[in-house]
């Protein structure tokens, strides 16, 4: 039966997390997540783009955890242009 190489992959304020897996045919984000012993209740996405857990994977995919903003963009944005301005 085919394989599936997939990384996953979960950015930490302090450092970056990989774990590279050799999966079977068919299998799911879901299945990815547990098998690298990472958490099932935070968003994901596969190169960059949401998918739910149950997304069956292909081979060479990346899946990756991502965690809440401590900022909204806007926000930031808004805080940055301030600084700016008041130099």
């Amino acid at each position: 039966m085919a394989r599936l190489r997939v990384e996953v992959m979960r950015a930490r304020p302090e450092r970056l997390e990989s774990v590279a897996l050799d999966l079977p045919q068919g299998a799911t984000v879901r299945v990815a997540l547990a098998a690298a012993g990472m958490p099932l209740d935070q968003p994901v996405g596969v190169w960059g783009r949401r998918v739910a857990l149950d997304a069956r994977l292909a081979d060479g995919d990346r899946v990756e955890l991502y965690r809440p903003l401590c900022v909204d963009p806007k926000e930031a944005r808004r805080r940055r242009a301030l600084k700016r301005t008041r130099h």
